[in-house]
């Protein structure tokens, strides 16, 4: 597959979330991606330590958390998975700690993620750039499912892919928000690597799990 698919375990029923962490698995998927918000950095709350440590116990798919939170450090050291090599992504916007908390991740057997949100320019990336494994950018403002994708999204997605390529690196260029079948197409050709599913391809009401799950890997082999 050439675009990997991170399932959004905020937009799931949680009420059968292992039975479809288990679909995920049976369908050859290789992340879950968990939103951590703490009501401060993003004005919602979700997906706590405690259901990313139970709900990554399940399965052996990797936990892609993304930490929408004012105080990373506060949470590292419940995120510590064994047996797992999350990937952790922190926020730019955060400033002069992000260094160090790219190094707590790294120090504790995860693997170090940066996530930039959509007012921020992309050269602010530039520098941690050799010191992760994956940059996220959002294509809406993070902390609520269900938006438009905002303009300039795409040309974010090719910046940030040149820039890579001009300092010799390669993290994976993940993106989330409004990831409808016709933008999983423009962000896959400007450069996406990983697409967070959300309700725009995966959980679409109305549409059973398992149809949206097989229709989306279909789409996403054709890219």
């Amino acid at each position: 597959m050439k675009i990997r698919i991170a399932p959004s375990l905020m937009c799931s029923d949680f009420r059968s979330i292992e039975a479809e962490v288990k679909l995920f698995e049976r369908n050859g998927l290789e992340l879950l991606h968990f939103d951590m918000m703490d009501g401060h950095f993003v004005p919602n709350l979700m997906l706590g330590p405690g259901l990313v440590k139970a709900v990554s116990a399940m399965t052996s798919l990797t936990p892609d958390i993304h930490m929408m939170v004012e105080n990373p450090e506060h949470f590292l050291p419940a995120l510590e998975l064994a047996g797992k090599r999350p990937l952790i992504s922190v926020h730019v916007e955060l400033g002069r700690k992000v260094e160090g908390l790219i190094r707590a991740i790294r120090a504790q057997g995860g693997r170090p993620a940066v996530a930039i949100s959509p007012q921020t320019p992309i050269q602010a990336l530039a520098p941690l750039l050799p010191t992760v494994e994956l940059a996220l950018v959002m294509a809406v403002r993070p902390g609520h499912a269900g938006q438009e994708m905002l303009p300039g999204a795409i040309e974010r997605i090719a910046e940030l892919k040149e820039m890579t390529a001009r300092f010799g690196v390669s993290p994976l260029i993940e993106v989330d928000g409004n990831t409808t079948f016709e933008n999983i197409r423009k962000m896959a050709a400007a450069g996406a690597d990983v697409i967070v599913a959300g309700t725009s391809c995966l959980y679409r009401k109305g549409v059973p799990l398992e149809a949206a799950l097989d229709e989306l890997i279909g789409f996403a082999a054709s890219l």
